[in-house]
């Protein structure tokens, strides 16, 4: 093996250590259905009534039919029906969100649907069209129905939640997480009800039940039937991410609100704290769907990339002798170790030097083919392979050493909770300018923010990118 140079940041040369150098233990990231001291949560349970999207979809549809029999003609009728259900929103409505905070979305889309029909009928016969008074008509029924029947919805939401709030657990420092959970007691609107503290320790303050061990916790979300987790400070997410991974695996909403900053930018608000809405780790539909990404575009890239990786490695081995591939012991998701392969440009002193090595000295001194080969990362591409076996993924945190994941994780709070999602050829921290020599730190944070916010959509802005950035390569 060799010692290849790291997609992560600037750390003491460990090169100079001792032969004899103990190797660390790799910390292993728990397995997203356990809990922090291994017992296993309740499998993902059915959602509760008040979030269901039934209701809302069929008052979206009632009020459409409403409005299409205000139109007296059963073509439209059937037009107006489906563009109300491809127009309706799909995703859930926010805390706290009644039939008057809808009701700018729902005239818009009430006043598309209308147009759209509309012009649908102009291009008819003339004896076809409608008056303009029918379709405003139309327009007013509609758009009053569905406010009528959301406005209903969102009431009998909020009266079943008055009666049976859903039960909640506030993750943080105690002090905090009992203020929060006492100014969500005092206003019982919102519907949600704290039951216990999860915290290290508890400091003796006055309020609900500490629970300091996942034996407690796992009893806490059976008895209480637990729907919802508030994380009192974002810096308490690298702390406790896999007890929160665990929570969400289970069904449980996760929130994450600034008890110390009434400024902090969020999108909702509970109790008067501005919060917003924390999906740990990617479910199994996100991971399938990634999966189907990774296999395509590695697949296609592996057959368009055959010739120049034959190319690249039959000039190496003319070149540099024997040895075209390198293997390295990289650590994968959830702690796995794994074998990643790409073309060999350096060759090490011994294999501890390749283990425990940070960068290569004096890259300078390299044949003019190896320094061609990483400035264009042409040498990453064996890597495609490593994807299509499903050892990594094309975006995902880049994967390092068992020796460096040791060091980083015990200094750098939040490293080891990027594993628990597969390593990736490119990411977010490398697009945003983290590599080589940069911040530990920053990687972490990036990798993990990706993380905790991933889409599909997303994946395919940082591949595109990634392909901006080798157009004119700068190497790492």
């Amino acid at each position: 093996m060799t010692a290849e140079r790291t997609a992560h940041g600037t750390v003491p040369s460990p090169g100079a250590q001792p032969r004899d150098h103990p190797r660390p233990t790799v910390p292993v990231v728990p397995a997203p259905a356990r809990g922090a001291a291994g017992g296993r949560f309740p499998a993902r349970r059915p959602a509760d009534w008040p979030a269901s999207p039934v209701p809302l979809l069929v008052a979206d549809l009632g009020a459409a039919v409403l409005g299409a029999l205000t139109l007296g003609r059963s073509g439209p009728a059937v037009l107006l029906v489906l563009a109300a259900a491809l127009l309706r929103p799909h995703r859930p409505p926010r805390l706290g969100q009644g039939a008057l905070d809808e009701l700018p979305a729902v005239c818009g889309r009430v006043a598309v649907a209308g147009l759209a029909l509309a012009a649908l009928l102009a291009a008819d016969p003339p004896e076809r069209e409608l008056p303009a008074a029918v379709l405003a008509l139309g327009f007013t029924v509609h758009a009053a129905a569905d406010c009528a029947g959301r406005a209903l919805v969102h009431w009998r939401r909020r009266v079943a939640l008055l009666r049976q709030p859903r039960a909640a657990l506030v993750v943080g420092p105690a002090a905090a997480a009992q203020r929060v959970a006492g100014a969500v007691l005092r206003h019982p609107r919102c519907g949600v009800r704290p039951v216990g503290i999860v915290a290290d320790q508890a400091d003796g303050a006055a309020g609900l039940p500490v629970l300091t061990c996942a034996e407690e916790v796992h009893r806490a979300l059976i008895q209480n039937g637990v729907r919802d987790v508030l994380v009192v400070h974002p810096a308490v997410r690298a702390q406790h991410g896999p007890l929160l991974r665990a929570l969400a695996e289970s069904g449980c909403a996760v929130w994450e609100l600034d008890a110390d900053a009434p400024w902090y930018p969020a999108p909702e608000q509970l109790a008067g704290f501005a919060c917003r809405r924390l999906r740990p780790g990617s479910g199994r539909r996100a991971g399938l769907r990634k999966r189907v990404l990774d296999v395509v575009l590695s697949g296609s890239l592996l057959l368009a990339a055959g010739p120049l990786l034959l190319f690249c490695a039959l000039v190496l081995r003319i070149s540099e002798g024997p040895g075209v591939v390198f293997r390295q012991e990289r650590i994968g998701r959830d702690g796995r170790p794994f074998t990643l392969l790409k073309l060999r440009t350096h060759r090490p002193a011994d294999e501890h030097e390749s283990a425990t090595r940070w960068s290569v000295a004096n890259e300078q001194a390299m044949p003019w083919f190896c320094r061609f080969l990483r400035r264009t990362s042409l040498d990453e591409l064996l890597q495609l392979w490593n994807v299509l076996r499903g050892d990594m993924s094309m975006v995902g945190p880049r994967p390092e050493r068992p020796y460096f994941v040791a060091q980083f994780s015990q200094a750098h709070p939040g490293y080891a909770a990027r594993h628990r999602m597969p390593a990736g050829i490119t990411g977010l921290a490398q697009v945003n300018g983290l590599r080589g020599d940069t911040s530990i730190e920053d990687r972490a944070r990036f990798d993990n923010a990706y993380i905790d916010t991933w889409s599909l959509w997303q994946d395919v802005c940082i591949l595109l990118r990634t392909a901006v950035a080798l157009v004119r390569p700068t190497g790492s």
